[in-house]
Formats: C-alpha cells, structure tokens, sequence
C-alpha cells in the first residue's frame, strides 16, 4: 500500500519586498536605535539638547495657543449671550406682547430693575443681578472749558451669567463682558474705561425694537449697527464707532464684525485678548 506524504512549505521573508516597504524599513532602523540605546543609554548633552528644543517650541507656540484659547472664549460667550437674551425676548412676548409695544428701557435704577423684573428676569439663569449708577466720559460731546471731557451718571443694571460673562443694560445701551470681572471693574472705579477695552473687555450692543434704524427695528437684542451703511468697511473703518484702535466712541462696531464673520473673530482684528 503507497502512503501519500503531505509536505508544508515554510514561507521565508521576503527580504526585496520588506526592503521596498518603508514600514519595515523605519522599523527595523529604529528597532536598532533601541537596542543601542538600552545598551548605551543617552548622554547627558543629548538629554540637554533635547529638553532645549522642547523649551524652544513650547516657548514659540505657548503664546499663540493662548491668545487663540482667548479668542474661541470670546467668540463662545458672546454667540451665547446673544442667544439667551433673544431667546428670553421671545419667550417673554408671550405674555407680554410684541416688543415693539413695550415699555421703553428706563435710565432709573430702580425702574430698571422693575423693567427686567417684567419682561426678562424669569426667561433669563443668572448668578445674580445688580442696580449700579456709571459715570462715563461723554466722546460725542465737546470738551469742558477747562479741556476736561463731559462725564455723564448713568443707572446701569448688571446681569451676572453661570459662564463667568455679564450683561449690563442701560436705557437702549447693552454692554456685555465676556469676562464678568470686567465689569466688576468697572462697577468699582464708577466710571467707563477708555474706548480701548471696548471690542475687547466689553462689546455694545443694542435694544431698540420700536426704533426707525432698519438694523434695530422689530429686532431683539442686537450688536450696536446704528448709522451703519451695510458694509464691512464701515464696521471696520468708520471713525466714531468703527472696530479699530482710533474709534471716537466705544469701538461700537466690534460686536457687528464679529456678528458678520460668523461669530468668529477675524485673524486681522485690532484687539489682542
């Protein structure tokens, strides 16, 4: 009787074809460095050196991370405040009737508190809520006779948000603070800062639904668009309210730009955060 015999062939690497795969060939050059390695170990130049040119990098890119982790807080914050406000509006109407017919905003204090108490205070999560009078340097009016600006008191009404922001109303004017310790700064100086930390500590927005404006009429709370022609050169250049360092009066556009690109902040924008 003849047996039949099965032969298994054992395949040998494929030494031309490894050569050709990268792959093998970053593995197999740093498989080597490894061995060395743990042979020989790393001097401490080559330590040094190494731990150089991370502080190098670290020190390059630290910088730019930050300042853009400053900027996506920002966009964040004021995309959300521009939505609960006008989320608060809507819901407010209900009850309240088309905001067109409302009351207007009040520059008392205490009926401002009454006002909000009204329309917005129950449609609205806050920390907390704060009456202040503001003084402020009037830019639209002509200098004192001893060269000294105008200064205005104005009530004010804070509305402290669960984000670390805040939102202060006063009379159509709204401003809000990305960072609420801004505006507790200015609660504690009593008066407004220079139009500098406009576009950058605060933003101007607007709520004047019973206005003439087309931007503003019928509208909610919107970033300040008054006088605006429609273009992105007048919200960036104009020489009173425009978003640049030499605007006349609160760099009153920002908010506007920041709006129109999306609630993104441009990369060629003024302010640094």
């Amino acid at each position: 009787m003849r047996k039949s015999l099965t032969l298994t062939r054992h395949s040998e690497p494929d030494n031309h074809s490894a050569a050709k795969n990268p792959y093998e060939i970053s593995k197999r050059f740093f498989g080597r460095i490894r061995s060395l390695r743990m042979t020989e170990g790393f001097t401490l130049a080559e330590v040094l050196i190494t731990l150089g040119i991370i502080g190098v990098a670290a020190a390059l890119t630290m910088p730019s991370l930050v300042q853009n982790y400053r900027k996506r807080v920002v966009e964040t914050r004021l995309a959300k405040f521009y939505s609960v406000m006008n989320q608060a509006v809507k819901l407010s109407e209900v009850e309240n009737g088309d905001k067109e017919e409302w009351e207007q905003i009040p520059t008392d204090k205490d009926e401002l508190s009454e006002w909000y108490d009204k329309y917005l205070a129950k449609y609205i999560i806050s920390t907390k809520t704060e009456a202040v009078i503001l003084n402020f340097d009037d830019l639209t009016k002509p200098p004192n006779s001893d060269g000294s600006l105008v200064h205005e008191a104005v009530d004010d009404f804070i509305i402290y948000f669960s984000d670390g922001s805040a939102g202060l109303i006063g009379s159509t004017h709204v401003y809000f603070f990305p960072n609420a310790k801004d505006a507790d700064i200015l609660k504690s100086s009593n008066n407004y800062k220079g139009e500098a930390e406009y576009g950058k500590a605060m933003f101007v927005f607007h709520f004047y639904p019973n206005s003439s404006n087309i931007y503003h009429k019928g509208k909610g709370f919107e970033p300040y668009k008054w006088g605006w022609d429609g273009t992105e050169a007048m919200l960036r250049n104009d020489t009173v309210y425009g978003c640049n360092k030499n605007s006349l009066n609160e760099a009153g556009y920002c908010a506007a730009l920041i709006q129109l690109n999306g609630w993104k902040i441009p990369d060629d924008y003024p302010f640094k955060f």
